[in-house]
């Protein structure tokens, strides 16, 4: 386990949760994110979802530093992983900390109604993946170059 992987991980996880916070709260979403910490507001709906971004991103770091050798692996592993997280996330964590339950959205009608989450999600993981590529090749760009020159031969 390399820190530094930790590292830029929650780094490019706070970037990419800016973006979608901003996407968030331009729908109104952040107070329902807020209600998650006993404080259904805009602000501390923004504050839990960089914290939770910075967390998510770590985790990406430490499962995917290994396959990310560039922009390219890092977006499609972001992609892949802001996916993993919309069902993680309000299909399955958010509504079991609201009390509603397991599973009551595991349903396509509710799934459906969340595609714009998805898309939010998806956006989210492609700048974690983006930002932790970049990242990880300016601390070292000889190595990054390597990795990436030998999956293509």
């Amino acid at each position: 386990m390399n820190p530094r992987n930790i590292r830029h991980g929650a780094v490019a996880g706070i970037a990419g949760g800016i973006v979608f916070g901003a996407m968030m709260a331009m729908m109104g979403m952040l107070p329902m994110i807020g209600q998650m910490v006993g404080s259904p507001t805009a602000g501390a709906g923004f504050l839990a979802h960089l914290v939770i971004s910075a967390l998510i991103g770590a985790s990406f770091g430490l499962i995917f530093h290994s396959r990310v050798h560039g922009t390219g692996s890092g977006l499609g592993y972001g992609a892949f992983y802001g996916g993993v997280w919309w069902i993680l996330g309000p299909l399955t964590l958010m509504p079991l900390m609201m009390g509603m339950g397991l599973g009551v959205n595991w349903n396509s009608a509710a799934a459906a109604a969340m595609l714009p989450s998805l898309t939010g999600h998806v956006i989210y993981g492609l700048i974690l993946g983006c930002t932790f590529a970049w990242l990880g090749h300016r601390a070292n760009p000889v190595a990054t170059a390597g990795r990436a020159a030998s999956h293509t031969a």
